[in-house]
């Protein structure tokens, strides 16, 4: 048995994905077998600060320690056994301040890194290893700034965290949209109509632009480009002409901006400072819709608009991601057996690799419109693609 080196704190995040599990299991595994003694803090950041550091105290639900049999029985499953949140510990609002710190923390909204780097030290956490989007991260980096030895793992659907090339979840994002848009095309081809599908994508549209690359739909619009609505629908009802089954589809980031607006689905904001995106979709086809006469000899054409949503991020991994959050687990520990920490684990250049921290504060990756989108046409564009990331990112 490997001599006792320490204890590692492993969270997740922000939304789940497919691919968190795999990555959890081969942290755990890896640092079991290294001598280190595993913690997984539940629910995200939240459960390091719900939790209340004395012994006789019920932390069940913030925090247990793990096994490889904890671990190996969630492999294959999607989303997060240790549970997510959206916590941010430096903004807490005071009515989600736990009880027991109500006393301490009174403001309308509070920093309780104090008690966050309390707990920790309670835990006997040497490192802690987040997995997570820029928002998670970001916090992250904050204990980094604070001493913490942190080494974090990127996590997102939109592969727009910077420093890599790749984030855990994306692959599989990817492979449901191909999936899901095929499959809807018998319905849209049946009634001979306009296919509206709107997926994931705040800032970024990859989401829309590689499955529109793979054959998904005929055009796409992203949060990176303005689009004009009559253009699209021109573009889309010629598409459905020449289509022989008299139909055609478009993807449709939820960030898009036809006329200038971003599509919220409430007011409401999260701890982050982010309102909830949804309904672009349905905005879009029903001004096709209600243009489609003008192309279309002045008939109008019927459209569906469907939202893939949450269908993209449940269930189990694909091949992609239950292969690299495996390595970026055992990479995390490379760097803590180096005693390398405030780093980002990551793919740069077709290698696995890290960088700094630090990195989450930079502007987000989105998609280079000038390389990779026809703004005119509303469709991927490359010249060539030699020397292109695989990803497009």
């Amino acid at each position: 048995m490997a001599k006792y080196k320490g204890t590692i704190g492993i969270l997740t995040g922000g939304g789940d994905v497919p691919g968190l599990n795999p990555a959890i299991r081969a942290v755990t595994i890896r640092a079991l077998g290294e001598g280190y003694r595993v913690v997984g803090l539940r629910r995200g950041w939240a459960g390091i600060v719900d939790m209340v550091p004395d012994e006789n105290a019920d932390n069940g639900i913030n925090f247990q320690m793990l096994t490889e049999d904890d671990v190996n029985r969630t492999v294959r499953t999607g989303g997060t056994f240790l549970h997510s949140s959206r916590t941010r510990p430096s903004h807490l609002p005071h009515q989600a301040v736990p009880p027991h710190l109500k006393d301490r923390y009174k403001d309308d909204i509070n920093d309780v890194t104090p008690s966050v780097l309390e707990n920790l030290e309670y835990l006997g956490v040497d490192y802690l290893i987040p997995i997570g989007g820029d928002d998670t991260l970001s916090y992250a980096y904050t204990l980094h700034t604070e001493g913490v030895k942190v080494v974090a793992i990127p996590k997102t659907m939109d592969n727009d965290v910077p420093g890599t090339d790749y984030c855990i979840g994306f692959g599989t994002c990817v492979t449901r949209t191909i999936e899901m848009a095929n499959a809807l095309r018998s319905t849209a081809g049946s009634h001979e109509r306009i296919l509206v599908i709107e997926v994931f994508g705040r800032y970024a549209g990859f989401t829309a632009l590689l499955p529109t690359m793979a054959g998904a739909a005929d055009r796409c619009v992203i949060p990176e480009s303005e689009f004009d609505i009559e253009n699209l629908t021109e573009l889309l009802v010629e598409d459905r002409l020449k289509n022989p089954s008299r139909y055609s589809v478009v993807l449709v980031s939820e960030g898009a901006k036809m006329s200038g607006d971003v599509v919220f689905e409430s007011e409401g904001t999260d701890q982050y400072g982010h309102r909830k995106l949804g309904g672009i979709g349905d905005q879009v086809a029903a001004r096709i819709a209600e243009l489609s006469p003008r192309f279309n000899n002045g008939s109008a054409v019927n459209v569906t608009s469907q939202s893939l949503g949450y269908m993209v991020r449940s269930g189990v991994p694909d091949s992609l991601d239950s292969v690299a959050p495996m390595a970026f687990g055992n990479l995390a520990l490379d760097l803590v057996l180096q005693g390398d920490t405030g780093r980002l684990v990551g793919v740069r250049n077709g290698v696995y690799d890290s960088v700094p921290l630090d990195v989450v504060h930079g502007p987000h990756k989105v998609v280079d419109v000038e390389k990779y989108y026809n703004t005119e046409r509303l469709r991927p564009s490359y010249e060539t693609f030699g020397g292109n990331p695989l990803f497009m990112s």
